[in-house]
């Protein structure tokens, strides 16, 4: 299943996406749930399945996308520096544990809305990534018991404001502007994709292909990060755990490539789809 999150109208609802439209299971469930996140909550996969050969509620074009997960309550936990060619590139050893920081979900925008170039810096950088999305608590689990607590993959912009991001150690700062981020367009659940190391990332901007790497490429791979994510921290269905960015950014380039109002960027993963995006400039107040 593809399942997404969008508004309609001024309502927010949940789906199933298809070539031929968005199914509002929002609408078909009675309201029971008030997102994707709650039907995670509340192991409602089978009931979203049964859904799967209605005929769609809206054409994709009629809908507007929202972040996979938008609700605030749910953690948004990113790896840094997890791709062995980004390790190089950047001039980093390889870590021994898995370097992770906190994006707050209001720093995120869904597919096809603008991410915005804050006012305070022209350093904005682009960073594909795939990410995970739990789908049941998770405590303590094991690398060998890790799949099983995953609802599904998608696709994320790690949009990051380098200057900010360097200011200290903590990368909080620049990965935190508002709609600097955008996750999407939706997820695709594990008995589509079940092995993400033979996945694809490619990021484009303005077409130009700036990032193509195997996610096989992981220092840490999905697994190895819900085991140590999941010691620290518990993780509830909704969660997502970005795994981190392929080597390419801009700001290791020469000159910096950094991304501009009037540009669109594209993350694309092979059997999950391309999360798109205009780059705008957010306005002083």
């Amino acid at each position: 299943m593809r399942l997404m999150s969008f508004t309609i109208g001024g309502r927010a609802s949940f789906g199933l996406a298809s070539d031929q439209g968005v199914i509002d299971a929002g609408k078909r469930l009675s309201g029971e749930f008030r997102s994707l996140r709650d039907a995670l909550i509340a192991d409602a996969l089978p009931a979203l399945r049964k859904l799967e050969k209605s005929k769609p509620d809206y054409a994709l074009a009629d809908v507007e996308f929202l972040p996979v997960i938008p609700d605030a309550a749910a953690k948004l936990l990113c790896i840094g520096i997890n791709y062995v060619p980004h390790m190089k590139e950047m001039g980093r050893e390889r870590p021994e544990h898995p370097v992770v920081f906190v994006r707050f979900m209001d720093s995120v925008v869904g597919h096809g809305r603008p991410m915005l170039r804050p006012a305070e810096s022209v350093q904005f950088d682009f960073e594909g990534e795939l990410a995970v999305v739990i789908g049941k608590r998770a405590r303590r689990v094991s690398r060998a018991k890790a799949f099983d607590y995953v609802a599904g993959y998608t696709c994320f912009n790690d949009g990051s404001v380098r200057d900010y991001q360097r200011h200290s150690q903590q990368f909080t700062p620049g990965k935190n502007f508002h709609a600097s981020g955008a996750f999407g367009p939706w997820l695709v659940t594990t008995d589509e994709q079940p092995d993400p190391r033979k996945l694809r990332l490619t990021t484009r901007l303005n077409g130009a292909v700036v990032q193509d790497e195997s996610v096989g490429e992981l220092c840490f791979d999905v697994p190895q990060l819900i085991e140590y994510c999941s010691a620290w921290s518990q993780l509830e269905p909704g969660d997502v755990i970005v795994t981190g960015t392929p080597s390419g950014v801009g700001a290791r380039r020469t000159p910096p490539l950094w991304m501009k109002s009037g540009d669109t960027v594209e993350v694309e993963i092979s059997g999950i789809g391309v999360l798109r995006n205009p780059i705008a400039d957010d306005k002083p107040r």
